[in-house]
């Protein structure tokens, strides 16, 4: 690996040039602006007190411009991850506590360390297992769940933690006539302010008009006074060096959601970083190195009081549309957070929860896919109900049985896919020496006496007895009439062991009902491996082919020279 590649600063900080600056520093300053009250917000999700959020905005930040291949990428506390670091420890302490505070940040170190090693091992493929319906699913299923949370803030109710929409609603309706309608009032004023300056133009920061509107709200009128819910006290200062607490307990406790929030954090981060740099043709993304990178901030952060954090959609888009050219951006957000830890905490005393639930409701809310779900319904059904499945069991279930129930639904699938692959009977197009999908095309030449069949896919353990199963069922409706077998392998690009016993099983039968078989446009490794195996000289080395109309016409005896087609073919790929 390149130097470059593992420190990529060094890439675009060596190139540099002053026709940068303006965008950066205008991207820093948005970014940071946005990320003050996002950050207070999704530190409240997680079950932390406010300046953790801004905590996770500092450290992570700078770590990931040193480290990550996305110049645009806007790393740090997100809903998605806040709402799982809540899920995973709510149950182990009491939100807000000593114990629940060091166990947060116990986890970003246990994320960071994941992240890094799947990233040095270049594991990042194993997120593929996630398919985009199940994620489709659950991520809207968390937003529902994640926005509903923050109902006991906007409607000023005392509304027991939960994880299930079924139970914060219907806590919610009990409480319908204690809402305290200032808390309400001003809730309602952020999220229509925030939508309002989103509306007119993006790089509007309506998180921090809504907060500037919110703190001056229940200072001016007193409001602290009828029970609006302020943040209180923000303690000041940069976050202190601290030694996460490790042990075997934290261990055993965390990892289980210390993976799904690696896993679930880099896709999110991934797919975010990739949307951005199609529109950038300077630089690549690197799905290992991102995960270095994301591991790094993670771990980093964790010594400085971080809990998890990742790229976020929102933040990362505005980070683009205000010009970000570099990481750059990113460190200059990062100072902006250091500078407001330093100097500007007293002026969130004032600060209504019930703005920092406008917040967070307007970000989520905004990640339930309906689009996505009506395209599958019309082009993908067996992708919709995939995305259903997982969406109510999130609902129902919670956010970790959730992204359980998605992971096995895409294994599912793949399995299922694999084991029963595409397999085609073909004919003859009239006139010509080529051969197509009989169940795709009209008119094509079918002959009574031959069989031509071609498997599209890898020929291995997982499917050779729905190979031979539906070879053997095609044959025995014709058994009368064929007296040739044909399996066309221009689709099959490798075998095991199962799949050579399987064609000799395939080869068994056809001799037994007196079928002769043959192989047409065997690949290269294919041919490898059943040389190897010694197959070519069981069926017969004159019985293989480029084309299936050789095939035919050796059968038909009109070309026998053709006989050494097969010796033709042993350099060919």
């Amino acid at each position: 690996m390149r130097f470059k590649d593992f420190l990529p600063i060094t890439d675009w900080l060596s190139t540099y040039s002053r026709k940068n600056i303006q965008g950066d520093l205008s991207a820093g300053l948005t970014v940071g602006v946005m990320l003050i009250p996002q950050g207070m917000a999704y530190a409240m999700i997680a079950g932390l007190p406010p300046i953790y959020g801004l905590y996770a905005s500092t450290i992570p930040l700078i770590l990931y411009a040193i480290f990550g291949t996305s110049r645009q990428l806007a790393v740090g506390p997100v809903a998605m991850v806040s709402l799982l670091t809540a899920a995973g420890i709510g149950a182990m302490a009491e939100a807000g506590s000593d114990t629940y505070i060091a166990l947060a940040i116990a986890l970003a170190l246990f994320v960071g360390l994941i992240q890094f090693l799947l990233g040095v091992f270049r594991l990042g493929f194993l997120v593929n297992f996630l398919s985009h319906p199940v994620i489709s699913g659950f991520t809207s299923a968390a937003a529902l769940i994640i926005g509903l949370s923050q109902l006991k803030h906007l409607l000023g109710v005392d509304i027991a933690r939960s994880h299930h929409v079924h139970e914060i609603l219907i806590q919610a309706f009990e409480r319908i006539g204690e809402i305290n309608w200032g808390a309400f009032g001003i809730g309602i004023g952020g999220i229509i302010l925030i939508l309002a300056a989103k509306r007119i133009n993006k790089k509007i920061p309506g998180p921090l008009l809504a907060v500037v509107f919110g703190i001056f709200a229940v200072w001016g009128m007193g409001l602290q006074e009828l029970g609006v819910k302020i943040v209180g006290t923000v303690p000041d200062g940069l976050p202190q060096l601290v030694i996460p607490q490790l042990n075997m307990e934290n261990l055993n406790s965390l990892l289980p959601i210390a993976l799904t929030i690696a896993l679930v954090s880099f896709m999110e981060s991934i797919a975010v970083a990739k949307a951005i740099q199609a529109k950038h043709k300077d630089y690549k993304v690197s799905a290992n190195q991102e995960l270095i990178a994301l591991g790094v901030a993670n771990i980093g952060g964790a010594f400085f009081q971080s809990y998890p954090v990742t790229g976020g959609f929102s933040r990362t888009a505005v980070n683009d549309q205000a010009g970000a050219k570099t990481g750059l951006a990113a460190i200059i957000s990062a100072v902006l957070i250091a500078l407001t830890l330093l100097f500007l905490t007293p002026l969130f005393y004032y600060l209504p929860k019930a703005i920092l639930a406008s917040v967070i409701m307007v970000a989520v809310f905004g990640l339930i896919d309906i689009k996505e779900a009506r395209h599958l319904w019309h082009t993908d059904r067996t992708d919709f109900w995939m995305l259903i499945v997982t969406f109510i069991g999130t609902l129902t279930l919670g956010i970790e049985q959730g992204i359980l129930i998605g992971v096995a639904l895409s294994l599912g699938i793949i399995i299922f896919r694999t084991t029963k692959p595409h397999f085609a009977v073909l004919g003859k197009i009239p006139g010509e020496a080529h051969y197509k999908n009989i169940s795709r095309f009209n008119q094509l030449e079918q002959r009574d006496d031959i069989l031509v069949m071609r498997f599209d896919a890898r020929l291995y353990f997982a499917n050779v007895n729905y190979f031979k199963d539906t070879i053997e069922a095609a044959i025995e409706k014709r058994k009368d009439t064929i007296k040739l077998f044909v399996l066309d392998a221009n689709s099959i690009n490798a075998i095991d062991s199962s799949g050579v016993h399987a064609l000799e099983e395939i080869l068994a039968y056809c001799r037994s009902l007196g079928i002769d078989m043959a192989m047409t446009s065997v690949k290269g490794p294919l041919r490898d491996q059943l040389q190897k195996a010694h197959f070519d000289k069981h069926l017969g080395e004159e019985k293989f082919f480029i084309r299936i109309q050789l095939a035919v016409d050796v059968f038909d005896n009109k070309k026998p020279e053709l006989l050494n087609e097969y010796v033709l073919q042993t350099n060919g790929n």
